[in-house]
C-alpha cells in the first residue's frame, strides 16, 4: 500500500451496501438537476426558433429579458437551490450515520500516526469516490429522460411543440449536473470530515462515540412507556443527527410544496374545462337567436357527443335587496347542468359556495368574482320583483380574458331560472363536443347551417392544449414522486444506520430483560420523533415559500387569482409522513428481531 488514500476503495466495496444509499442520493440529485436544465434549454431552443421566424431577429436574450422569461428563471434558481440543499442534507445525514458506526476504524488510523487532517482528507476523498459513479448515472439518467420527454411533447402532444429538438445535448444541463454533484459532496462532506478527524486513537479500544456521553439523566415515565421516552431520547441526544435528519424530512417537504406550484402556474396558463367546447354557434350579434330544438337536431348527428347552449342578458336594471346603491345593472347567463356540473368539476368555485341552490327553477345564482368585488355569498339581488341570492362565487370572471369583472355582476343562473325570469327560450351561444373521430362530413354540415342561418361558427378543435397540460403536469407529479421515493429511501437508510450505530446498546438492553416490541417501539418513537420536527419545520419554511413562488409565477401575471391555504397539500404531506416514519422502522426491527442476544451484543 503507497498511501493511506488506497484505502478509499477498498473502504468503499467493505461498504457498498451502507453507501448505496448515498450514492442514489448523489445520481437523483445529478439527475434531477439535468433533466430540469436540459429540458428548459430544449424549450428555449424550441421557443427561439419558433419567435425568431415570427419576428425576424429575435434572439435569446429578448425571450429571457421578458417579465414571464425572468420570473421563470428565478424559479428555476429557487427551485435549484431547493435540490442543491437537499442534497446535502441526506447525503450529509448518511455521511454521519457513517462515521458514526466507523469511529474505531479512525480510531485505529490516528493509532497508526494519520493525522486530523488526513483523516478530514480521507472522509472528503471517499465522498468523492462517490462521484465516478454516480454523477455518469445522474447525467446519463437526465439526459435519457429529457430525449423521452421531448419525443412525447413532439409526437403525442404536437402543436407548439412539433418543433422541439428530439436528441439534443444541453451543455447547460451537463454542467447543472455534475456541478451539483460534486458540490453537494463536497458540501455534505464537511461536517463528518471535521468529526471524523475529532476522534481520538484512545476510540480504537472504546465505545463508539455515539456511546460516549459526559452527562447522564434520569426521566420521568408517568406519562409515557420508559420504551417510547428513551426512543425520543436517543433521536434527541445527537443534535447534528437529529438536525440533519429532521432536515431531510423538513427539505423534502419544502420541494413538495415549491413543486406544487408549478401545478397551479399550469393550472393558471393553460386552463382546462370539461365544458371546452369543439365547435361553437353563436349570434354574430349577440343576441339569443339560435333555436333551442337545434340540439336535438345536432345530437343526432355522426361524431357528435355533447350540445349544450348558453343564453345571456346584459345589462338589467337590478338592485341590492339591503338598499346599497352600488348596484345598477346585471349580466345574466344560463348554465344548463352539464355546464353547472363542470363549474365543480373544474374547481371553478370558492370555498363556501352552495352549487346545488342553482339547479331547477330556484332563486338562486352564482356570481363571477374577483378579489376587488365587495359582493360575498348570501348577497341578493332584486331584479324588478324577483329575488336572487348569490350561493356561490367562481374564483374569476369566466367571460372576460383577463378573469376580471372590472366591477360588473354578472349571475349565472340555471336555465329553468333564465327563462322564468326574462321569458326567453333561444340561444346566444351553441356549444358542441366531438369526438375525436368526428367526420367531416359532420363539421360541413354544421357549418353550412350556422351560414344559412346567419350565425358564425368557431372550430376550437385545433386550440385544444389537454395534451400539454398533462404533458407538463405528468412532468411536475414525476419530479414529486421522485422527491418523495428519494426522501422515503434517505429516512430509512439513516434509520437504519442510526440503529446499527447502537446495536450494542439495544444488546444489553435484550440482555437485561427487553422485549422485542419494546425495541420495536423505541425505534418507532425515535423515527417518529424525526418526522413530526421535520414535518412542522418543513411546513414552517415550505409554506411561506410557497406563497412566494405562487406570487412570482402566479399573482403577478393572473391578477384574480387568489392564495388559499393549501389544506389538501398538507394532509398529503401528513401522510406522507407516516408512511416514511414507519417504513423507517420496519427493516430495522426486523433486523433486530431476528438476531438473538449474543449476535446483538457481539455485533460490530
Amino acid at each position: 500500500m503507497k498511501s493511506y488514500l488506497s484505502l478509499i476503495p477498498i473502504s468503499a466495496r467493505a461498504h457498498r451496501r451502507q453507501n448505496r444509499m448515498t450514492r442514489l442520493c448523489i445520481i437523483f440529485a445529478v439527475f434531477m438537476v439535468t433533466a430540469i436544465f436540459s429540458m428548459a434549454e430544449m424549450g428555449t431552443r424550441m421557443e427561439q426558433t419558433r419567435l425568431a421566424q415570427k419576428h425576424g431577429g429575435f434572439s435569446l436574450w429578448d425571450l429571457f429579458g421578458s417579465a414571464m422569461g425572468q420570473t421563470l428563471l428565478l424559479v428555476a434558481a429557487v427551485l435549484f437551490l431547493l435540490v442543491l440543499a437537499a442534497g446535502v442534507l441526506m447525503i450529509s445525514g448518511s455521511l454521519h450515520s457513517s462515521v458514526a458506526q466507523r469511529t474505531q476504524f479512525f480510531g485505529m488510523m490516528r493509532c497508526i500516526g494519520m493525522s486530523r487532517q488526513q483523516i478530514a482528507r480521507f472522509v472528503r476523498l471517499e465522498a468523492l469516490n462517490w462521484c465516478k459513479t454516480a454523477i455518469p448515472a445522474g447525467l446519463v439518467l437526465g439526459i435519457a429522460v429529457s430525449w423521452i420527454l421531448c419525443a412525447v411533447l413532439r409526437f403525442w402532444v404536437g402543436e407548439e411543440f412539433s418543433s422541439i429538438p428530439l436528441f439534443g445535448i444541453s451543455g447547460i444541463g451537463i454542467i447543472s449536473g455534475v456541478l451539483v454533484g460534486i458540490v453537494t459532496v463536497l458540501l455534505a462532506a464537511q461536517a463528518p470530515a471535521r468529526r471524523a478527524a475529532s476522534v481520538s486513537p484512545a476510540a480504537a479500544v472504546s465505545a463508539s462515540m455515539e456511546s460516549r456521553s459526559g452527562t447522564y439523566h434520569t426521566y420521568r415515565t408517568a406519562i409515557l412507556p420508559i420504551e417510547i421516552t428513551l426512543g425520543i431520547q436517543q433521536a434527541a441526544a445527537s443534535k447534528k443527527n437529529l438536525a440533519l435528519i429532521t432536515g431531510s424530512f423538513a427539505l423534502s417537504i419544502v420541494l413538495f410544496l415549491s413543486f406544487s406550484v408549478l401545478i397551479d402556474f399550469v393550472d393558471h396558463l393553460m386552463p382546462q374545462s370539461a365544458a371546452a367546447a369543439d365547435l361553437e354557434l353563436s349570434s354574430p350579434d349577440g343576441g339569443n337567436s339560435i333555436d333551442s330544438a337545434l340540439t336535438e337536431t345536432l345530437e343526432s348527428m355522426d361524431g357528435v357527443e355533447r350540445v349544450y347552449g348558453r343564453r345571456s342578458s346584459f345589462a338589467l336594471p337590478a338592485r341590492w335587496e339591503d338598499g346599497n346603491n352600488s348596484l345598477s345593472a346585471v349580466d345574466l347567463v344560463s348554465f344548463d347542468a352539464f355546464d353547472l356540473n363542470a363549474l365543480k368539476k373544474d374547481g371553478a368555485l370558492r370555498r363556501g359556495s352552495d352549487l346545488a341552490r342553482v339547479y331547477g327553477d330556484s332563486s338562486f345564482a352564482l356570481a363571477a368574482w374577483d378579489p376587488s368585488c365587495s359582493w360575498e355569498n348570501g348577497d341578493t339581488v332584486m331584479l324588478g320583483t324577483e329575488r336572487l341570492e348569490i350561493a356561490g362565487l367562481l374564483k374569476y370572471d369566466p367571460f372576460r380574458s383577463d378573469g376580471l369583472t372590472g366591477g360588473q355582476l354578472t349571475l349565472i343562473v340555471s336555465d329553468e331560472t333564465f327563462v322564468r325570469l326574462t321569458g326567453i327560450t333561444d340561444y346566444a351561444l351553441l356549444m358542441i363536443q366531438t369526438s375525436a373521430d368526428v367526420p367531416d362530413e359532420t363539421v360541413e354540415a354544421i357549418r353550412q347551417l350556422a351560414e344559412e342561418n346567419g350565425w358564425a361558427m368557431t372550430d376550437r378543435r385545433e386550440q385544444s392544449t389537454r395534451r400539454t397540460y398533462l404533458a407538463f403536469t405528468a412532468c411536475v407529479y414525476g419530479f414529486l414522486g421522485i422527491i418523495a421515493l428519494v426522501a422515503v429511501l434517505n429516512i430509512v437508510n439513516c434509520i437504519s444506520m442510526s440503529v446499527t450505530a447502537r446495536i450494542r446498546q439495544y444488546g444489553a438492553m435484550r440482555a437485561v430483560g427487553t422485549d422485542e416490541q419494546q425495541i420495536t417501539r423505541m425505534i418507532a418513537a425515535q423515527a417518529f420523533t424525526y418526522a413530526l420536527t421535520g414535518c412542522v419545520s418543513g411546513c414552517a419554511v415550505g409554506l411561506p415559500l410557497s406563497r412566494l413562488l405562487y406570487g412570482f409565477l402566479i399573482l403577478k401575471h393572473f391578477p384574480y387569482a387568489v392564495w388559499q391555504f393549501p389544506f389538501g397539500r398538507l394532509v398529503v404531506v401528513f401522510v406522507f409522513v407516516l408512511f416514511a416514519a414507519a417504513a423507517a422502522v420496519w427493516a430495522p426491527a426486523r433486523r433486530i428481531q431476528r438476531m438473538s442476544v449474543t449476535e446483538t451484543v457481539n455485533e460490530l
